[in-house]
This record gives C-alpha cells, sequence and structure tokens, in this order.
C-alpha cells in the first residue's frame, strides 16, 4: 500500500528558507502563516559548536492527535496517509492545534494581507473558506492526486510532487512512497541514519530526517 512521507536530509539543508517562500506562493497562505518552516538550531559549546537547519510543519502522522479531538470529523487521515482538513465541516475549535505536537496548525480569523489592503494576486486566490478554520500543510495533495491520474509519478515528475521539494535549492527534501522498495524515499532511509520528531510520543510521523550514513 502506497504511504507518501517526506524526508529532509539535515547534511544538505542551507537554511535559505526558499520551501517556506515555495510553500506560501503554492498555497497563498496569509502573513503569519508557514505552513513549511525551518528551524535555525544550535548544538554544542564553544569552540564545538555546530549548526543545524530543520524543516519542519505537518508531519502527517499514522496516528495523528489532531484527528482523534476533532469533533466534527473534519480531520481524516486518508488510506495513503496524507492528514486532511474538510473546511466545510471545521467548526475552528482548534482542538487540533492544541493537541498538535508539533505546532503544524494555523488559524486564521480574518483576511489578513501583506500590505494591508490586498494586491491582484493575493485578491485573485484570496479564499474565504480558509478562514475561522484550522489549516495545515497538506503535502500538496491537490498536485499529488491531479499528478498520479495524469500517469505521473509523485517525488519524481514535479509536476506531481509538493512545492517545497521542488524548490529546494540543496535538493535536502525528497517524497515518495515509504513502502516502495524502488521509490527515492525507501532508498534515503535504506541507506541512511534517521530519526522521526517526537516519535516517543507514537504519533508513527510520516516526516523523516536523515543525519548520517547508515553503520556498516
Amino acid at each position: 500500500m502506497t504511504r507518501w512521507a517526506m524526508v529532509a536530509d539535515l547534511r544538505r539543508c542551507v537554511g535559505c528558507q526558499t520551501c517556506t517562500a515555495a510553500c506560501r506562493h503554492a498555497n497563498a497562505t496569509p502573513p503569519g502563516v508557514q505552513w513549511r518552516r525551518v528551524l535555525d538550531m544550535e548544538f554544542g559549546e564553544y569552540p564545538d559548536v555546530h549548526r543545524a537547519f530543520v524543516p519542519v510543519g505537518c508531519q502527517h502522522c499514522d496516528d495523528p492527535p489532531c484527528m482523534d479531538v476533532c469533533p466534527t470529523t473534519a480531520t481524516k487521515k486518508r488510506s495513503d496517509g496524507i492528514v486532511t482538513i474538510d473546511y466545510d465541516l471545521c467548526i475552528g475549535c482548534a482542538y487540533c492545534a492544541v493537541a498538535c505536537p508539533y505546532q503544524a496548525r494555523y488559524k486564521t480569523q480574518k483576511a489578513l494581507f501583506a500590505y494591508g489592503e490586498p494586491i491582484a494576486s493575493e485578491a485573485k486566490r484570496h479564499d474565504d473558506a480558509r478562514l475561522a478554520v484550522a489549516t495545515k500543510c497538506t503535502f500538496c495533495v491537490d498536485r499529488v492526486d491531479a499528478g498520479i491520474e495524469k500517469g505521473l509519478q509523485p517525488g519524481v515528475d514535479p509536476e506531481a510532487t509538493p512545492a517545497c521539494v521542488n524548490s529546494c535549492l540543496a535538493n535536502a527534501l525528497t517524497f515518495g512512497d515509504r513502502d516502495d522498495p524502488h521509490s527515492n524515499v525507501f532508498r534515503l532511509l535504506a541507506e541512511n541514519q534517521h530519526f522521526r520528531m517526537h516519535e516517543e510520543l507514537g504519533t508513527g510521523p510520516g516526516f523523516y530526517y536523515v543525519w548520517d550514513k547508515a553503520a556498516g
């Protein structure tokens, strides 16, 4: 069975924030809403200090806490692992935002624009359906589904691949089917040491972080 997942290679990420910009452009998110963020982290003590850039967002969990607390079933997990939100069912209670251990959910009460009044591109792409409801990264599910319908392969063909992955200057982000032995994601995880964020909580994140070659 297909299980879509994303991998961030922490050896390659340079913290350029291009994925953040690409996500904002692709999804027309308002100011202050970043479905794809990059954390700038430092480790160690002087003079042995290391810096790492860590892309974060919705982890598309196998057992998403946000889904369990939703009183209207607006949050759902598809059979391919992508977690979605039905804006028609969401009542904006924000229980999911509280339950999410990854701080990946946002709620915008009123229309916000970069310069106060909307410029032409903002006005064209503004969507009232995303006001007063929970929003988050969707793994660009519309692109994925549309690409599959055209016979394209997500993670390989750009038209069927999340915008953040397409934009990554350092090729640090990879998207693909975790359960397909021939996929890019499967090979990356097999060949490298990796971890998942807050994996101890039992959420089963679909976002993996590579940090070194596999031992042996």
